[in-house]
Protein backbone atom coordinates (compact mmCIF):
# COMPACT_ATOMS: atom_id res chain seq x y z
CA UNK A 1 0.00 0.00 0.00
CA UNK A 2 1.39 3.41 -0.93
CA UNK A 3 1.75 6.07 1.72
CA UNK A 4 -0.57 8.99 2.28
CA UNK A 5 1.52 12.11 2.87
CA UNK A 6 -0.02 14.76 5.11
CA UNK A 7 1.89 18.04 4.75
CA UNK A 8 1.64 20.02 7.98
CA UNK A 9 1.31 18.95 11.63
CA UNK A 10 -0.95 21.72 12.86
CA UNK A 11 -4.33 20.73 14.28
CA UNK A 12 -5.83 20.23 10.81
CA UNK A 13 -2.95 17.98 9.78
CA UNK A 14 -3.05 15.93 12.99
CA UNK A 15 -6.82 15.48 12.80
CA UNK A 16 -6.88 14.48 9.12
CA UNK A 17 -3.92 12.13 9.70
CA UNK A 18 -5.73 10.39 12.55
CA UNK A 19 -8.97 10.06 10.61
CA UNK A 20 -7.18 8.73 7.52
CA UNK A 21 -5.29 6.09 9.48
CA UNK A 22 -8.63 4.99 10.95
CA UNK A 23 -9.84 4.63 7.34
CA UNK A 24 -6.97 2.21 6.70
CA UNK A 25 -4.37 4.56 5.15
CA UNK A 26 -0.64 4.20 5.81
CA UNK A 27 0.03 7.80 6.83
CA UNK A 28 3.21 9.86 7.15
CA UNK A 29 3.19 13.50 8.34
CA UNK A 30 5.72 16.07 7.13
CA UNK A 31 6.21 19.18 9.26
CA UNK A 32 8.47 22.13 8.47
CA UNK A 33 8.88 23.28 12.07
CA UNK A 34 10.53 21.54 15.00
CA UNK A 35 7.24 20.78 16.75
CA UNK A 36 3.61 19.98 16.04
CA UNK A 37 0.42 21.79 16.92
CA UNK A 38 0.65 24.98 14.87
CA UNK A 39 -1.32 27.69 16.66
CA UNK A 40 -1.90 25.44 19.66
CA UNK A 41 1.77 25.67 20.62
CA UNK A 42 2.53 25.53 24.34
CA UNK A 43 5.41 27.38 26.01
CA UNK A 44 6.87 27.54 29.49
CA UNK A 45 7.23 31.19 30.52
CA UNK A 46 8.79 31.89 33.91
CA UNK A 47 8.20 28.22 34.65
CA UNK A 48 4.44 28.48 33.94
CA UNK A 49 3.06 26.22 31.15
CA UNK A 50 0.99 28.50 28.91
CA UNK A 51 -0.77 28.40 25.57
CA UNK A 52 1.25 30.50 23.15
CA UNK A 53 -1.55 30.69 20.58
CA UNK A 54 -5.22 29.74 20.79
CA UNK A 55 -6.28 29.27 24.41
CA UNK A 56 -9.99 28.50 24.03
CA UNK A 57 -12.64 27.23 21.68
CA UNK A 58 -16.23 28.22 20.92
CA UNK A 59 -18.69 25.81 22.49
CA UNK A 60 -21.65 26.63 20.24
CA UNK A 61 -22.51 23.74 17.96
CA UNK A 62 -20.66 21.20 20.08
CA UNK A 63 -18.16 20.27 17.34
CA UNK A 64 -15.02 20.57 19.46
CA UNK A 65 -16.49 18.93 22.54
CA UNK A 66 -17.73 16.00 20.43
CA UNK A 67 -14.23 15.49 19.04
CA UNK A 68 -12.69 15.75 22.50
CA UNK A 69 -15.10 13.02 23.60
CA UNK A 70 -13.89 10.83 20.75
CA UNK A 71 -10.34 11.37 21.97
CA UNK A 72 -11.30 10.64 25.57
CA UNK A 73 -10.35 14.04 27.02
CA UNK A 74 -13.73 15.76 27.31
CA UNK A 75 -13.32 15.55 31.09
CA UNK A 76 -10.50 18.11 30.77
CA UNK A 77 -12.85 20.82 29.44
CA UNK A 78 -13.00 23.84 31.75
CA UNK A 79 -14.97 27.07 31.69
CA UNK A 80 -13.34 30.47 31.81
CA UNK A 81 -14.05 33.11 34.45
CA UNK A 82 -17.77 33.93 34.32
CA UNK A 83 -17.31 37.66 33.82
CA UNK A 84 -17.56 39.93 30.78
CA UNK A 85 -14.54 41.33 29.02
CA UNK A 86 -14.00 45.09 28.96
CA UNK A 87 -13.55 47.47 26.03
CA UNK A 88 -11.08 50.33 25.65
CA UNK A 89 -13.30 52.66 23.61
CA UNK A 90 -12.40 55.38 21.11
CA UNK A 91 -13.09 57.94 23.83
CA UNK A 92 -10.12 56.58 25.77
CA UNK A 93 -12.31 55.18 28.53
CA UNK A 94 -12.28 51.51 29.50
CA UNK A 95 -15.73 50.06 30.25
CA UNK A 96 -17.33 46.62 30.61
CA UNK A 97 -18.76 45.20 27.42
CA UNK A 98 -22.57 45.11 27.21
CA UNK A 99 -23.93 42.44 29.52
CA UNK A 100 -26.00 40.66 26.86
CA UNK A 101 -24.26 40.66 23.50
CA UNK A 102 -22.84 38.27 20.93
CA UNK A 103 -19.56 39.18 19.20
CA UNK A 104 -20.31 42.70 20.40
CA UNK A 105 -23.79 42.81 18.79
CA UNK A 106 -26.05 44.19 21.53
CA UNK A 107 -29.42 42.76 22.49
CA UNK A 108 -30.51 46.22 23.70
CA UNK A 109 -28.90 49.00 21.62
CA UNK A 110 -30.15 51.76 23.96
CA UNK A 111 -28.87 50.12 27.15
CA UNK A 112 -26.56 52.39 29.10
CA UNK A 113 -23.61 50.01 28.75
CA UNK A 114 -24.01 50.21 24.96
CA UNK A 115 -24.44 54.00 24.93
CA UNK A 116 -21.27 54.31 27.02
CA UNK A 117 -19.33 52.73 24.17
CA UNK A 118 -20.98 53.95 20.96
CA UNK A 119 -22.72 57.18 21.97
CA UNK A 120 -26.43 57.91 22.00
CA UNK A 121 -26.74 58.79 18.29
CA UNK A 122 -25.28 55.47 17.19
CA UNK A 123 -27.39 53.68 19.80
CA UNK A 124 -30.59 55.25 18.42
CA UNK A 125 -29.54 54.16 14.92
CA UNK A 126 -29.15 50.65 16.32
CA UNK A 127 -32.75 50.75 17.55
CA UNK A 128 -34.02 51.00 13.95
CA UNK A 129 -33.22 47.28 13.78
CA UNK A 130 -36.53 46.70 15.58
CA UNK A 131 -38.41 48.54 12.82
CA UNK A 132 -36.89 46.66 9.88
CA UNK A 133 -38.47 43.53 8.42
CA UNK A 134 -36.63 40.35 9.35
CA UNK A 135 -35.35 39.60 5.82
CA UNK A 136 -33.41 42.90 5.67
CA UNK A 137 -29.75 41.89 5.78
CA UNK A 138 -30.54 38.18 6.09
CA UNK A 139 -28.68 37.43 2.86
CA UNK A 140 -25.57 39.40 3.87
CA UNK A 141 -22.32 37.70 2.90
CA UNK A 142 -20.38 38.97 5.91
CA UNK A 143 -21.07 39.66 9.56
CA UNK A 144 -20.07 43.29 9.00
CA UNK A 145 -22.63 43.76 6.24
CA UNK A 146 -25.37 42.25 8.40
CA UNK A 147 -24.68 44.49 11.41
CA UNK A 148 -24.23 47.57 9.23
CA UNK A 149 -27.59 47.08 7.52
CA UNK A 150 -29.48 46.33 10.72
CA UNK A 151 -27.78 48.59 13.28
CA UNK A 152 -25.53 51.01 11.41
CA UNK A 153 -21.84 51.91 11.19
CA UNK A 154 -21.56 53.29 14.72
CA UNK A 155 -22.37 50.03 16.49
CA UNK A 156 -20.40 48.05 13.90
CA UNK A 157 -17.15 50.03 14.11
CA UNK A 158 -17.18 51.10 17.77
CA UNK A 159 -18.47 47.94 19.39
CA UNK A 160 -18.69 44.89 17.11
CA UNK A 161 -15.40 45.40 15.24
CA UNK A 162 -13.18 45.62 18.36
CA UNK A 163 -14.76 42.47 19.78
CA UNK A 164 -14.52 40.48 16.55
CA UNK A 165 -10.96 41.64 15.85
CA UNK A 166 -9.95 40.67 19.38
CA UNK A 167 -11.37 37.18 18.93
CA UNK A 168 -10.76 36.41 15.25
CA UNK A 169 -8.03 38.92 14.31
CA UNK A 170 -10.20 40.05 11.39
CA UNK A 171 -12.69 42.84 10.77
CA UNK A 172 -16.35 41.75 10.62
CA UNK A 173 -16.34 42.67 6.91
CA UNK A 174 -13.84 39.83 6.39
CA UNK A 175 -15.82 37.14 8.20
CA UNK A 176 -18.83 35.19 6.92
CA UNK A 177 -22.11 35.41 8.82
CA UNK A 178 -21.64 31.74 9.70
CA UNK A 179 -19.05 32.83 12.29
CA UNK A 180 -22.15 33.30 14.49
CA UNK A 181 -24.10 30.04 13.95
CA UNK A 182 -27.84 30.44 14.21
CA UNK A 183 -27.81 34.24 14.05
CA UNK A 184 -29.60 34.57 10.69
CA UNK A 185 -32.03 31.80 11.60
CA UNK A 186 -33.11 33.66 14.74
CA UNK A 187 -33.11 37.01 12.90
CA UNK A 188 -35.79 35.65 10.57
CA UNK A 189 -37.73 34.17 13.48
CA UNK A 190 -37.55 37.23 15.71
CA UNK A 191 -37.59 39.95 12.99
CA UNK A 192 -34.81 41.72 14.87
CA UNK A 193 -31.06 41.24 15.12
CA UNK A 194 -31.11 42.41 18.75
CA UNK A 195 -33.78 39.86 19.67
CA UNK A 196 -31.86 37.17 17.76
CA UNK A 197 -28.84 37.90 19.97
CA UNK A 198 -31.01 37.75 23.09
CA UNK A 199 -32.39 34.39 21.99
CA UNK A 200 -28.94 32.95 21.31
CA UNK A 201 -27.61 34.19 24.63
CA UNK A 202 -30.63 32.75 26.45
CA UNK A 203 -29.83 29.38 24.89
CA UNK A 204 -26.16 29.76 25.90
CA UNK A 205 -25.78 31.75 29.16
CA UNK A 206 -22.72 33.87 29.91
CA UNK A 207 -19.66 31.80 30.67
CA UNK A 208 -20.58 28.94 28.34
CA UNK A 209 -19.73 30.52 24.98
CA UNK A 210 -16.06 29.54 25.21
CA UNK A 211 -14.17 26.85 27.03
CA UNK A 212 -10.61 25.60 27.35
CA UNK A 213 -8.74 22.55 28.57
CA UNK A 214 -7.31 22.06 32.02
CA UNK A 215 -3.58 22.40 31.40
CA UNK A 216 -4.08 24.35 28.17
CA UNK A 217 -5.13 23.67 24.58
CA UNK A 218 -1.76 22.01 24.05
CA UNK A 219 -3.41 18.98 25.71
CA UNK A 220 -5.27 18.41 22.44
CA UNK A 221 -1.98 18.34 20.53
CA UNK A 222 -0.44 15.92 23.03
CA UNK A 223 -3.44 13.60 22.74
CA UNK A 224 -3.41 13.59 18.94
CA UNK A 225 0.33 12.93 18.87
CA UNK A 226 -0.12 10.01 21.29
CA UNK A 227 -2.89 8.65 19.06
CA UNK A 228 -0.73 8.85 15.93
CA UNK A 229 2.16 7.24 17.76
CA UNK A 230 -0.14 4.41 18.87
CA UNK A 231 -1.15 3.85 15.24
CA UNK A 232 2.48 3.90 14.08
CA UNK A 233 2.22 7.15 12.11
CA UNK A 234 5.69 8.74 11.69
CA UNK A 235 6.02 12.52 11.90
CA UNK A 236 9.10 14.04 10.28
CA UNK A 237 10.06 17.45 11.66
CA UNK A 238 12.16 20.08 9.92
CA UNK A 239 11.02 18.86 6.49
CA UNK A 240 10.14 21.72 4.17
CA UNK A 241 8.05 21.01 1.10
CA UNK A 242 8.76 23.10 -1.99
CA UNK A 243 6.16 21.63 -4.37
CA UNK A 244 3.01 19.59 -3.99
CA UNK A 245 1.36 17.39 -6.60
CA UNK A 246 -1.54 14.99 -6.28
CA UNK A 247 0.80 11.99 -6.16
CA UNK A 248 4.07 13.38 -4.77
CA UNK A 249 5.84 16.19 -2.97
CA UNK A 250 9.21 17.75 -3.75
CA UNK A 251 11.23 18.71 -0.70
CA UNK A 252 13.08 22.01 -0.48
CA UNK A 253 16.81 21.86 -1.12
CA UNK A 254 19.06 22.51 1.85
CA UNK A 255 21.35 25.33 0.59
CA UNK A 256 24.15 24.10 2.84
CA UNK A 257 24.09 20.69 1.13
CA UNK A 258 24.22 22.06 -2.43
CA UNK A 259 27.37 21.36 -4.49
CA UNK A 260 29.63 24.38 -4.82
CA UNK A 261 28.92 26.29 -8.01
CA UNK A 262 25.64 24.47 -8.72
CA UNK A 263 23.06 26.46 -10.67
CA UNK A 264 19.88 26.98 -8.62
CA UNK A 265 17.77 25.91 -11.62
CA UNK A 266 19.57 22.55 -11.72
CA UNK A 267 18.93 21.75 -8.06
CA UNK A 268 16.03 19.48 -7.23
CA UNK A 269 14.98 18.26 -3.80
CA UNK A 270 14.05 14.74 -2.81
CA UNK A 271 10.72 13.44 -4.08
CA UNK A 272 8.28 11.59 -1.82
CA UNK A 273 5.53 9.69 -3.58
CA UNK A 274 2.04 8.96 -2.31
CA UNK A 275 -1.43 10.43 -2.02
CA UNK A 276 -0.86 14.05 -0.92
CA UNK A 277 -3.05 15.93 1.55
CA UNK A 278 -2.05 19.54 2.28
CA UNK A 279 -2.64 20.91 5.76
CA UNK A 280 -0.13 23.77 5.63
CA UNK A 281 -0.70 27.27 4.20
CA UNK A 282 1.07 28.66 1.17
CA UNK A 283 1.58 25.43 -0.77
CA UNK A 284 -1.55 25.44 -2.93
CA UNK A 285 -2.52 28.23 -5.32
CA UNK A 286 -6.06 29.61 -4.96
CA UNK A 287 -8.49 28.80 -7.77
CA UNK A 288 -8.44 32.43 -8.97
CA UNK A 289 -4.66 32.30 -9.48
CA UNK A 290 -3.86 35.02 -6.95
CA UNK A 291 -1.28 34.53 -4.23
CA UNK A 292 -2.58 33.19 -0.94
CA UNK A 293 -2.61 35.87 1.77
CA UNK A 294 -1.12 35.52 5.25
CA UNK A 295 -1.38 38.06 8.06
CA UNK A 296 0.80 38.25 11.14
CA UNK A 297 -0.48 38.32 14.71
CA UNK A 298 2.09 39.27 17.35
CA UNK A 299 1.60 38.23 20.97
CA UNK A 300 3.45 39.47 24.03
CA UNK A 301 3.05 37.58 27.31
CA UNK A 302 3.97 39.38 30.55
CA UNK A 303 4.41 37.72 33.93
CA UNK A 304 4.15 40.04 36.96
CA UNK A 305 5.98 39.00 40.12
CA UNK A 306 3.96 37.72 43.08
CA UNK A 307 3.74 39.99 46.10
CA UNK A 308 4.17 43.24 44.16
CA UNK A 309 1.60 46.02 44.35
CA UNK A 310 0.81 45.42 40.67
CA UNK A 311 0.13 41.71 41.19
CA UNK A 312 -2.10 42.40 44.21
CA UNK A 313 -4.09 45.08 42.35
CA UNK A 314 -4.61 42.83 39.34
CA UNK A 315 -5.72 39.89 41.48
CA UNK A 316 -8.14 41.98 43.56
CA UNK A 317 -9.76 43.98 40.72
CA UNK A 318 -9.53 42.13 37.39
CA UNK A 319 -11.26 43.71 34.43
CA UNK A 320 -13.16 40.56 33.59
CA UNK A 321 -11.25 38.16 31.38
CA UNK A 322 -9.42 40.98 29.63
CA UNK A 323 -9.81 44.09 27.50
CA UNK A 324 -10.58 44.54 23.79
CA UNK A 325 -9.40 47.71 22.06
CA UNK A 326 -11.24 49.90 19.56
CA UNK A 327 -9.22 51.32 16.68
CA UNK A 328 -8.03 54.90 16.88
CA UNK A 329 -7.19 54.90 20.59
CA UNK A 330 -3.98 55.67 22.48
CA UNK A 331 -3.23 51.92 22.79
CA UNK A 332 -1.48 50.00 20.02
CA UNK A 333 -2.50 46.55 21.30
CA UNK A 334 -5.61 45.02 19.73
CA UNK A 335 -6.58 43.08 22.83
CA UNK A 336 -5.38 42.01 26.27
CA UNK A 337 -6.20 38.72 27.98
CA UNK A 338 -5.79 38.52 31.76
CA UNK A 339 -4.79 34.88 31.53
CA UNK A 340 -4.39 34.20 35.25
CA UNK A 341 -7.85 35.67 35.92
CA UNK A 342 -9.53 33.91 33.01
CA UNK A 343 -8.34 30.36 33.75
CA UNK A 344 -8.26 28.76 37.20
CA UNK A 345 -5.57 26.27 36.15
CA UNK A 346 -3.24 29.13 35.17
CA UNK A 347 -3.87 30.93 38.47
CA UNK A 348 -2.89 27.78 40.32
CA UNK A 349 0.22 27.20 38.19
CA UNK A 350 1.26 30.87 38.46
CA UNK A 351 1.45 30.64 42.28
CA UNK A 352 0.63 34.27 43.01
CA UNK A 353 2.09 35.75 39.86
CA UNK A 354 -0.19 37.46 37.33
CA UNK A 355 -0.12 36.64 33.62
CA UNK A 356 -1.38 38.95 30.89
CA UNK A 357 -1.10 38.55 27.14
CA UNK A 358 -1.47 41.30 24.53
CA UNK A 359 -1.99 40.91 20.80
CA UNK A 360 -0.70 43.29 18.13
CA UNK A 361 -0.63 43.80 14.39
CA UNK A 362 3.01 44.91 14.54
CA UNK A 363 5.70 43.44 16.76
CA UNK A 364 5.83 45.35 20.08
CA UNK A 365 8.65 45.80 22.54
CA UNK A 366 8.25 44.41 26.04
CA UNK A 367 8.16 47.95 27.43
CA UNK A 368 5.45 49.16 25.04
CA UNK A 369 3.38 46.10 25.96
CA UNK A 370 3.86 46.88 29.65
CA UNK A 371 2.67 50.46 29.14
CA UNK A 372 -0.35 49.28 27.15
CA UNK A 373 -1.20 46.83 29.93
CA UNK A 374 -1.09 49.69 32.46
CA UNK A 375 -3.55 51.75 30.42
CA UNK A 376 -5.92 48.87 29.72
CA UNK A 377 -5.97 47.47 33.25
CA UNK A 378 -5.80 50.76 35.17
CA UNK A 379 -2.91 49.48 37.28
CA UNK A 380 0.65 50.75 37.59
CA UNK A 381 3.04 47.99 36.45
CA UNK A 382 6.65 49.05 37.09
CA UNK A 383 9.30 47.58 34.86
CA UNK A 384 10.87 45.85 37.86
CA UNK A 385 7.62 43.97 38.54
CA UNK A 386 7.73 42.19 35.17
CA UNK A 387 9.73 38.98 35.63
CA UNK A 388 9.21 37.62 32.11
CA UNK A 389 8.18 38.99 28.72
CA UNK A 390 8.01 36.66 25.74
CA UNK A 391 6.96 37.39 22.17
CA UNK A 392 5.32 34.96 19.76
CA UNK A 393 4.33 35.62 16.14
CA UNK A 394 1.69 33.69 14.21
CA UNK A 395 1.05 33.84 10.47
CA UNK A 396 -2.67 33.41 9.86
CA UNK A 397 -3.73 32.05 6.48
CA UNK A 398 -6.34 34.01 4.56
CA UNK A 399 -9.30 31.94 3.37
CA UNK A 400 -9.59 31.07 -0.32
CA UNK A 401 -11.27 28.66 -2.71
CA UNK A 402 -8.82 25.92 -3.67
CA UNK A 403 -8.59 24.59 -7.20
CA UNK A 404 -9.63 20.92 -7.46
CA UNK A 405 -6.95 18.26 -7.65
CA UNK A 406 -5.15 18.17 -4.30
CA UNK A 407 -7.05 17.61 -1.03
CA UNK A 408 -6.44 20.59 1.25
CA UNK A 409 -7.53 21.43 4.78
CA UNK A 410 -6.75 23.99 7.48
CA UNK A 411 -8.00 27.51 8.13
CA UNK A 412 -7.07 28.58 4.61
CA UNK A 413 -10.12 26.65 3.36
CA UNK A 414 -12.13 25.99 6.53
CA UNK A 415 -12.05 29.49 7.98
CA UNK A 416 -10.89 30.44 11.47
CA UNK A 417 -11.91 28.78 14.71
CA UNK A 418 -11.04 25.36 16.09
CA UNK A 419 -14.53 24.01 15.38
CA UNK A 420 -14.29 24.91 11.69
CA UNK A 421 -10.77 23.47 11.38
CA UNK A 422 -11.62 20.16 13.06
CA UNK A 423 -14.90 19.75 11.21
CA UNK A 424 -13.31 20.40 7.80
CA UNK A 425 -10.39 18.03 8.43
CA UNK A 426 -12.76 15.31 9.61
CA UNK A 427 -15.07 15.69 6.61
CA UNK A 428 -12.13 15.73 4.19
CA UNK A 429 -10.92 12.38 5.53
CA UNK A 430 -14.42 10.97 4.99
CA UNK A 431 -14.46 12.28 1.41
CA UNK A 432 -11.08 10.73 0.66
CA UNK A 433 -12.30 7.45 2.09
CA UNK A 434 -10.34 4.18 2.37
CA UNK A 435 -7.13 3.60 0.38
CA UNK A 436 -7.45 2.79 -3.31
CA UNK A 437 -7.14 -0.98 -2.90
CA UNK A 438 -9.96 -1.10 -0.36
CA UNK A 439 -12.07 1.39 -2.30
CA UNK A 440 -11.72 -0.75 -5.43
CA UNK A 441 -12.92 -3.81 -3.51
CA UNK A 442 -15.83 -1.86 -2.05
CA UNK A 443 -16.87 -0.59 -5.49
CA UNK A 444 -16.67 -3.96 -7.28
CA UNK A 445 -20.43 -3.91 -7.68
CA UNK A 446 -20.64 -0.16 -8.27
CA UNK A 447 -18.04 1.25 -10.70
CA UNK A 448 -19.03 4.82 -9.83
CA UNK A 449 -18.40 4.45 -6.09
CA UNK A 450 -14.65 5.12 -6.19
CA UNK A 451 -15.05 8.38 -8.08
CA UNK A 452 -17.46 9.67 -5.45
CA UNK A 453 -14.60 9.70 -2.94
CA UNK A 454 -12.43 12.08 -4.94
CA UNK A 455 -11.50 15.08 -2.77
CA UNK A 456 -11.61 18.58 -4.09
Amino acid sequence: MRETLVVGAGIAGLVVARELVLQGHRVRVLEAEANAGGQLLRKSIAGIPLDAGAEAFATRGGTVRAYLERLGIADRVVASLDAPAWLHARTGTTVPLPAVSLLGIPSAPLAEDVVAVVGRTAAWRGMTDALLPGPVGAKSATLGELVRRRMGDGILERLVAPVVEGIHSKHPDELPVSVAPGLVHHLLRENSLARAVARLRTDAPAGSLVAGLDGGMGMLVDTLLAELDRYGVPIEYGVRVAEVHADRVVLAVDPGASPAGADADELEGDVREGLVVVAAPGLVTPADGRSATRTATHLMTLVIEAGTDAARALAENPRGTGVLVARGTDVTARALTHVSAKWAWVREAAAGREVVRLSYESAPSADSARRDAELLLGVSIPEAAVVAAEATTWLRAGRFEAAPGIPITGEQVSGTGLASVIDHAHRLAEIIGPPASEAAADSSTDPAASTERTAS
